[in-house]
């Protein structure tokens, strides 16, 4: 059950959330390949109503990788120039698993019109070559950092739900001290 306090925390956050990714064009993508060797990349992205979307060539390593492995972790990052101090970027990031999209698929069309929209023809240019693949990225956990002791937990389906990380970021409970006997 949401408390008040945490309805109007999630009320105030969320929308906040959804401007944050609206301002990004990119993402920070770190994938690993069948061996598990991580590479860190970037790629343009769209926001439709049901994920993330990306277009990217199965001739980059994260092309390679994404389609090896389908966990990955994202982030956006706010731009230096923008921070009031680099060691307190913003930053959204999250856990998730990568699906390649059917060509033939209405989802196909669907992310390509969502890319298309925000950075034009090239995108209708490259998605109709063999070696540039859709993927949508469907987040399941995420961690939302506005600044010094400002971490706060995003789960659900949606990532809606809103928890404040009081306890640093990963957001291990402390374990309580131990009683000593007498």
């Amino acid at each position: 059950m949401t408390t008040e306090k945490e309805q109007r925390l999630r009320e105030k956050l969320l929308p906040e959330i959804e401007e944050f990714k609206a301002q990004r064009s990119t993402l920070q993508l770190a994938t690993q390949d069948a061996d598990g060797v991580p590479n860190a990349s970037y790629a343009p992205f769209a926001l439709a109503d049901d994920g993330f979307y990306i277009l990217v060539s199965e001739l980059a390593r994260h092309g390679t990788n994404l389609k090896a492995s389908a966990k990955l972790s994202v982030m956006l990052v706010q731009d230096e120039t923008e921070a009031k101090s680099v060691f307190a970027r913003k930053r959204l990031t999250f856990d998730a698993t990568a699906e390649l999209v059917s060509r033939d698929s209405d989802t196909f069309k669907k992310g390509v019109a969502a890319l298309s929209a925000r950075f034009g023809e090239m995108i209708d240019n490259l998605a109709i070559l063999n070696d540039f693949n859709l993927f949508k990225l469907n987040p399941h956990h995420g961690l939302y950092v506005k600044g010094f002791g400002q971490a706060f937990s995003l789960s659900g389906s949606e990532l809606l739900d809103v928890d404040w990380k009081r306890d640093g970021h990963h957001g291990t409970p402390k374990q309580p001290e131990a009683a000593t006997a007498v």
